[in-house]
């Protein structure tokens, strides 16, 4: 019986070892966000993680799950008033209400294909506690992971300015896409 109970040890921690996930230097991690509107101008700036873990190794049960700290939305392309406006703006109940939901979540469900270290992924993207599958490639390298992922914000019940609901915004109108791209050093 002992022998049975060793073993049966043995080979869960062999199938911890083997899945197990990687970590992420979050102090290093960037999230570059870009929206744009119907004219060519487009504003982009930065978000934190507050969590990120990420396993391949098994395909068929893929593990992986990023926390974004929406309270660290900030903006890159203007300075000063402009910029505050902005922020505040984009975090009030027109956009991403981060009073209210301070925290967006991806996690990955599905590896949908793999080409030596790259991955095109399906994973359930939640924002203002609205959940929606987004697909996305990811690039792994020795040291860091790359991805740039496209969402369209409305499904997310962020509608300001969008022309899937209001018409006549003439150069006002705000594209619906949302594209971010990501770097992560492993740790």
């Amino acid at each position: 019986m002992k022998t049975k109970n060793l073993l049966s040890i043995l080979l869960i921690a062999a199938t911890t070892t083997a899945f197990s996930q990687t970590k992420f230097d979050l102090e290093t991690a960037t999230i570059k966000w870009t929206g744009k509107k119907i004219t060519s101008q487009a504003h982009s700036g930065s978000l934190k993680l507050s969590s990120a873990s990420l396993s391949l190794d098994n395909p068929n049960k893929p593990l992986g799950m990023f926390t974004v700290d929406m309270t660290s939305l900030t903006n890159e392309d203007l300075t000063g008033e402009w910029k505050q406006k902005l922020e505040g703006h984009l975090k009030s109940d027109d956009f991403f209400s981060v009073e209210k939901y301070p925290k967006a979540t991806l996690i990955i469900k599905k590896v949908n294909s793999q080409n030596n270290n790259v991955y095109e992924l399906t994973g359930d993207l939640t924002i203002k506690n609205i959940t929606h599958p987004v697909d996305f490639s990811l690039i792994i390298y020795k040291d860091k992971v790359e991805s740039k992922l496209t969402f369209d914000r409305t499904k997310y019940d962020i509608q300001f300015a969008s022309g899937s609901f209001f018409e006549n915004l003439g150069d006002n109108l705000i594209l619906d896409e949302i594209t971010m791209d990501i770097t992560l050093q492993k740790i």
